[in-house]
Order: C-alpha cells, then sequence, then structure tokens
C-alpha cells in the first residue's frame, strides 16, 4: 500500500508539469499545529532537511505553529537530521510523574517542565537558529485580548468562549478575542527582520523581530494551549499581553501565501489533506476546503488507508496522554511504531522526486 498522497493547488501542479519538484523551487514551507501528529513528519523532515533541500542555495522561509514552531526551530539547528532525531526522542519521552493522589499534571506543572525541556533543547544553540543563512524562522502565536489578555479560573474559560462564540459568526470576528503575533528571524548575517511569507489582510497580525531575548518565549508560546499549558505573559520586544498557542488562530496555516517568484512552491509536509484555518475551526467542515490563497501549494500527507494500518488505527495525538496514563513504556512503543512506519512516507517522496508521476498529484 501506497503511504503518501501528494494533494496540489493549480499554480503548483502547473509549475511540477513544467519542471518537476525540484530542492531550488521551494520557497515556503509551512509546519501545522497538531501536537504528537507532527511525529508522524519526522521523517519526512529529516529527509528534506538533512538531504534535499540543502542542494540548493535560495532562502526558504519556515512558518510554523505548536509544535510545528519547535520543528521549524529545530530545522535550523546545524546537522538538522540529527537535531531532528533528537527532537522525537525527546518528545516520545515526555513524562510527567504525578504525587499520590493527582490524576493528571497541572498546567502550571506542563509548563515548567516544557520550558527546562526547551532550555535542554535549544540551550547555547539560538543563534544557530536566528542566523541560520538561509532558512528565515517565523513563529505563529496567538496574543490575547479582551477577557484573555490575562489567565485566570474565571476569565480564561469565559474569554474562550467568547472566542468561540465569535469565530461562529466569522474567522475575523475571533480576532476581537486573539490577535495573531509572528516572530521573524532576521535575514542573514543579521539585520532587519524577514518580510512575511504572506499577506495579512485576512486577520489581525503583527510581526515582531525574534533575537535570543525572546526566542525561548516566543516559541514556548507559540505550544501553550489553553488549559493544558499556562500562556506566557509580556515577551521581551513584543507588544505587553499574554500570549497563547499559535495554533488558535493558525491551526494548519491557511495562510495568503507570497512565495518568491524564482522560487514559487509552498511545500507542506502535513498530517492531512485539509489545510483548516484555525482551532476554533475544527467543527466547521466548510472552512476545511482549499482556496485560492493555497494554489502554490504542494501537501504531502498519509493516506488515510495507510494511517488505519498503525497501532489503533490512527495517528499518534494528544489523547493518548489519557490513555495511556502513567503507563509510559506503553505509550512510547506505539509511538515508535507510528514513527518508523512513516519512514515510508519519505521514501516513497524521494522515488517521486526522481521521477515525478503527475497521476500521483491530486487536486488540493
Amino acid at each position: 500500500m501506497q503511504a503518501l498522497r501528494l494533494y496540489a493547488g493549480p499554480r503548483a501542479r502547473q509549475h511540477i508539469e513544467r519542471h518537476g519538484l525540484r530542492p531550488q523551487d521551494v520557497g515556503v514551507i509551512p509546519a501545522a499545529a497538531g501536537g504528537p501528529k507532527g511525529l508522524i513528519l519526522g521523517p519526512l523532515d529529516r529527509f528534506l532537511f538533512g538531504d534535499w533541500l540543502p542542494q540548493s542555495t535560495q532562502p526558504v522561509h519556515l512558518v510554523g505553529a505548536s509544535i510545528g514552531a519547535w520543528r521549524m526551530a529545530t530545522a535550523c539547528l546545524n546537522e538538522p537530521r540529527a537535531a531532528f532525531e533528537r527532537l522525537e526522542r525527546d518528545y516520545i519521552a515526555q513524562h510527567y510523574e504525578l504525587p499520590p493522589g493527582q490524576k493528571r499534571p497541572t498546567a502550571a506543572q506542563v509548563s515548567e517542565r516544557f520550558a527546562d525541556n526547551l532550555r535542554l533543547f535549544y540551550g547555547g544553540r539560538v543563534d544557530e537558529t536566528l542566523r541560520h543563512p538561509r532558512y528565515r524562522l517565523h513563529i505563529v502565536t496567538a496574543r490575547g485580548r479582551l477577557l484573555l489578555q490575562q489567565d485566570g479560573r474565571l476569565r480564561t474559560p469565559l474569554g474562550y468562549l467568547g472566542a468561540f462564540a465569535a469565530n461562529a459568526v466569522h474567522r475575523k470576528a475571533l480576532g476581537a478575542w486573539l490577535e495573531r503575533v509572528v516572530f521573524s528571524s532576521g535575514m542573514a548575517g543579521g539585520g532587519a527582520v524577514s518580510p512575511l511569507p504572506f499577506a495579512t489582510h485576512d486577520y489581525r497580525t503583527r510581526q515582531v523581530s525574534m533575537a535570543a531575548d525572546n526566542f525561548m518565549d516566543a516559541l514556548q508560546a507559540s505550544c501553550s494551549i489553553p488549559f493544558m499549558l499556562r500562556p506566557v505573559r509580556h515577551i521581551a520586544g513584543a507588544p505587553p499581553g499574554t500570549y497563547w498557542d499559535g495554533g488558535l488562530t493558525d491551526y494548519h496555516l491557511h495562510l495568503q501565501y507570497q512565495p518568491p517568484a524564482e522560487s514559487p512552491i509552498v511545500l507542506y509536509p502535513h498530517f492531512q489533506k485539509a489545510v483548516v484555518p484555525g482551532w476554533l475551526d475544527k467543527s466547521w467542515k466548510g472552512r476545511h476546503r482549499s482556496s485560492p490563497a493555497l494554489d502554490a501549494m504542494l501537501v504531502l500527507a498519509p493516506s488515510p488507508q495507510w494511517v488505519r494500518g498503525l497501532p489503533n488505527a490512527k495517528l499518534p495525538d494528544r489523547n493518548d496522554f489519557v490513555r495511556f496514563g502513567q503507563d509510559l513504556p506503553a505509550r512510547m512503543k506505539v509511538w515508535h511504531a507510528a514513527t518508523s512506519a512513516a519512514t515510508q512516507l519519505a521514501d516513497e517522496f524521494a522515488q517521486w522526486l526522481e521521477k515525478p508521476d503527475l497521476s500521483r498529484v491530486e487536486p488540493l
């Protein structure tokens, strides 16, 4: 059974018909939120950043939210193949020892452990991510407004109830409650912040320069799922306030992409076909369709039939933390089996690149 499916917007398909797909064609790589689902993309990440993209020299914009931000920051490290292997090991092995009588970790406990893990992972290596000679890193966060300007036992659930209701009316209305703030690295060798590789008229947006004094906070904020982690407060160089998971505003980064003319492809390793705009849009199936914003995109995703052959017939997901509870070896066994099987995704993409078969490229 083939594991990999390819979905292309019309402009991406036209380019592939004429030129195939070369590493120099890629101008933007998005990376979605989605927690443990992102583990399935580890082998593709290792192939893309460790083997294939190094064959070219053009700048590439890396745009990530939540675990996608962690993945794209990892891509900017020296020896990215080894860095992605460590990311996979560390993520699979994460565990929270609980005192007697406590059934699940508190948001404060998870935030504290996550901050420690980021320091262990990126400590002494932040400059590698911010000064990569080719990659421009953009970390997406959600800045709280109205009740969500601060975290609290009552104001946070009430704030998200208001955000959900506003989003149900119209996605733009969510901007009254949550503002997209993107932390961006500078040009190679330092200097001005890299322009965003997407238009921002779709949603309230700010861009902030990312530096050594705010990198860790920005990355933690992008991963700070409400009620599971505490938000990050007052990030250096950014507007004051409370910063939450970037997936809230941009779950799968359905953005108005503007790749450079010389590198016109938005290459998207993803864990499904649909590119859902925001986390609160998950139940609004009408918002899961493609749009002209994605015309230059090529999505690489696992086949649903192949996914059904994984342990428990699904991708790793956040519910596994509850499903397996304190049985760490059992969860690790299942997640290792899924990530090992995912090497088929990378192998099939490498084979397709050698001889692109347009019959395998489906409409996005």
